[in-house]
């Protein structure tokens, strides 16, 4: 039996739930600063930076968001034996995350995005990063770090936040749904194409529309919900899963149950960044599932923190207070 969202008691029901967060992490480092001119050496913008910041980026976002909801994030990961590793480190030290299911691998580098903005506008993105799959010996490790944590602790939830970025494999996520399933655990996950086939046995299914399309090899427009209903059906029930959660941008959140569908509404509202919307929507609806909330409640929570988020610049996690400020509105 699920239940209705109570803003009242919604700060209780996801308090200290232990989520285990496994894909692809790095830093999101900014330059902000000022154009003032044209490069003579070539046409485009000469940047004059006055702050420089790095922060959590990709699953460890996702993790940096569960936190500020009020619950206890895990991360499994690999980063590089490197200073931005080290970076990385001391960022989650300074966020009280646990460094426990961090490996560190010589063979790779930490991935980091640089973004250059003026204005609030991007104006170039740089990555630097490794996105070959991992060994088999650290994806086996990295397996291990959750039977540890699973004999420690009650593990409420398995996040998969897969970047394509070489943490997950087919092999591995065989080996966790196997595991979630044999201990009753709810997993998510917020897909990309390379494992997009493999997951089965999974509580919720967060594609964005994009590779939703990209993943059942479907041409349709994000306003034929029946068509996008019929799609997620076929696919849901081929792969066992339970709830269809897909991110339609600028026309909201479509859930369904392989029965009924619900389509929600975007927000109206100033944009000033989509980085991190997916990871704010993915760590909502998980805390929801655990909390027990019926799907149309968990689309309309997690389509307002993924709204919210985007209002800033930069990748920031969600804010619990101004969430359940949102819901009672």
């Amino acid at each position: 039996m699920t239940n209705s969202l109570n803003t009242k008691t919604l700060r209780q029901d996801f308090a200290n739930k232990n989520i285990l967060i496994i894909g692809d992490v790095m830093i999101d480092a900014y330059l902000w600063g000022n154009v003032e001119r044209i490069s003579p050496e070539a046409p485009i913008p000469i940047v004059s930076v006055n702050k420089r910041e790095n922060r959590m980026g990709g699953a460890a976002n996702v993790a940096l968001n569960i936190a500020e909801l009020g619950a206890n994030p895990y991360l499994i990961s690999v980063i590089g034996d490197d200073e931005k590793g080290k970076i990385f480190l001391d960022l989650l030290k300074k966020r009280n995350i646990s460094e426990y299911g961090i490996i560190i691998d010589k063979h790779r580098k930490t991935t980091v995005k640089s973004r250059v903005i003026s204005k609030n506008q991007h104006l170039l993105r740089v990555d630097d990063e490794i996105s070959n799959p991992i060994s088999e010996d650290l994806s086996n490790a990295l397996f291990q770090k959750i039977l540890d944590l699973n004999s420690s602790m009650k593990i409420d939830a398995i996040i998969f936040e897969d970047y394509d970025k070489g943490v997950i494999s087919s092999g591995l996520i065989s080996k966790i749904t196997e595991f979630t399933t044999e201990n009753n655990i709810i997993t998510s996950v917020d897909p990309k194409k390379r494992n997009f086939d493999d997951y089965k046995n999974i509580s919720l299914f967060k594609p964005n529309f994009k590779e939703f399309c990209e993943g059942l090899a479907c041409e349709i427009d994000k306003t034929e919900h029946e068509l996008i209903f019929s799609n997620a059906k076929e696919f849901m029930s081929n792969k066992n899963i339970n709830y269809m959660f897909i991110t339609l941008s600028e026309e909201g959140v479509f859930i369904t149950d392989g029965q009924t569908w619900h389509h929600i509404p975007a927000e109206r509202r100033d944009i000033a960044d989509v980085s991190g919307a997916g990871d704010t929507a993915i760590s909502v609806a998980t805390l929801c599932l655990v909390a027990n909330l019926n799907m149309y409640e968990l689309a309309k929570a997690a389509n307002l923190a993924g709204g919210l988020v985007c209002e800033k610049p930069g990748v920031v996690p969600i804010n619990l207070d101004e969430l359940i400020k949102a819901l009672e509105i």
